[in-house]
C-alpha cells in the first residue's frame, strides 16, 4: 500500500466569513476574533475536523505582538495571551471532536507563523518586497516573539506558511534552532510554476528547508492549484524526490490588496488535483484561502478510496 497522506484543513478565514463574520480588510484578519469571538474560531476548526482534516493550524497567521498592541491597544502580556487562546481553541476543538466522534483519528495542532508581510497588511506577503530592506537578523527578531508565545502555549509543530522569499525562510529555519524540541513545516507562496512570490527559484529555495533536521515537510501554499505539480516536478528533478512535500493551494483566485480575491476558481475539482500531487510526492495535502470543508472532504474521500 502507498504511504498514507495526512490531510490538512482548509481556509480558516473563508469558513469564518461563511459564518457571517466580517474580517476582510481587517489588519488583524481572523486573528482579531481571538480577542472578540474565539468561540467562532473553535467552530470553524470543528467544521474542518468533521470534513476529515487531521491537522489544525492555529488562527495566528496574521497575529503578532506588535499587531495586537497597535490594533487592539493591548500590552505585551495581554497580546501574548491571545496566542494561548489560539492554541486553546484548536486543542479544544480537537478534544471535543475526539470524544464525540466514533472515528479514531490522531489530530495534530500546528502553530501558524505567517510572513512579516502579513503584519504589514499591504499585500506584500505575496511579493516579499520587504525582504530587500531587511536582514536575516531583523526577520528573526520579528518572528521570535510569536514563536515564543506559541511554544509557551504548548505548540511543538510550527507552520511557516505563505513565505514569499528564500531570505525569510532562512531566517525562520535559523530561528527554529532556538526551539530544539520543536518541528516545523516550511511552505512558500509562489506566483508562477517556477518561482517563489519574491522571485527565487523554487527548486533552489527548498534547499533552505532540507538542511534542517527539524523540518517535517516543505512545500507550497496559497497559490493556484495548477502551479503545484510543475513546482514539485521541477524540484523533484533536482532533489531526486527526497523531499516530504506539503501542499495546500487556494481555490485558484488571486489576492489583490485593493480589490480582494480576483479571477476565477479552477474548473478542476480539488479531489482530482490531489491524486496528481500524490504522484509528485505530496504527503501532506489540504487547502488554503477560499477552500471549504467540502473541498477537504472531497480530498479525503478520493485519497482514502485510493488507499492513500
Amino acid at each position: 500500500m502507498a504511504e498514507r497522506v495526512t490531510i490538512l484543513s482548509g481556509g480558516l478565514s473563508t469558513e469564518l466569513e461563511a459564518a457571517g463574520l466580517l474580517i476582510q480588510g481587517d489588519p488583524l484578519w481572523s486573528a482579531r476574533l481571538l480577542h472578540t469571538n474565539p468561540e467562532a474560531i473553535k467552530t470553524a476548526h470543528t467544521n474542518f475536523l468533521k470534513s476529515g482534516a487531521e491537522v489544525l493550524s492555529t488562527a495566528s497567521y496574521q497575529a503578532s505582538i506588535e499587531g495586537f498592541k497597535q490594533h487592539l491597544g493591548l500590552d505585551f502580556k495581554e497580546a501574548a495571551n491571545l496566542f494561548t487562546v489560539a492554541v486553546r481553541q484548536a486543542k479544544e476543538a480537537a478534544e471535543d471532536f475526539t470524544i464525540q466522534s466514533s472515528e479514531k483519528r490522531q489530530i495534530v495542532i500546528a502553530g501558524s507563523i505567517g510572513p512579516y508581510g502579513a503584519f504589514l497588511h499591504d499585500g506584500s506577503e505575496y511579493t516579499g518586497s520587504y525582504a530587500e530592506g531587511m536582514s536575516i537578523g531583523e526577520l528573526k527578531d520579528w518572528h521570535r516573539p510569536q514563536m515564543q508565545c506559541l511554544a509557551a502555549a504548548g505548540i511543538e509543530l510550527f507552520a511557516f506558511e505563505t513565505i514569499p522569499s528564500q531570505k525569510e525562510a532562512e531566517a525562520l529555519v535559523q530561528l527554529l534552532r532556538e526551539f530544539p524540541n520543536s518541528k516545523a513545516w516550511l511552505s512558500y507562496s509562489c506566483q508562477s510554476t517556477t518561482m517563489t512570490s519574491f522571485g527565487d527559484k523554487f527548486d533552489e529555495a527548498v534547499n533552505i528547508g532540507t538542511q534542517s533536521n527539524q523540518m517535517m515537510a516543505i512545500g507550497v501554499n496559497c497559490c493556484s492549484p495548477g502551479f503545484v505539480s510543475p513546482l514539485l516536478t521541477s524540484a523533484n528533478k533536482k532533489h531526486g524526490r527526497q523531499i516530504n512535500w506539503i501542499v495546500y493551494p487556494n481555490s485558484g483566485e488571486k489576492w489583490d490588496h485593493n480589490l480582494g480575491w480576483q479571477g476565477a476558481n479552477t474548473d478542476k475539482a480539488f479531489s482530482e488535483w490531489a491524486l496528481e500531487w500524490v504522484q509528485n510526492g505530496a504527503r501532506w495535502i489540504g487547502g488554503c484561502c477560499r477552500t471549504t470543508p467540502k473541498d477537504i472532504a472531497s480530498i479525503r474521500n478520493v485519497l482514502r478510496t485510493n488507499n492513500l
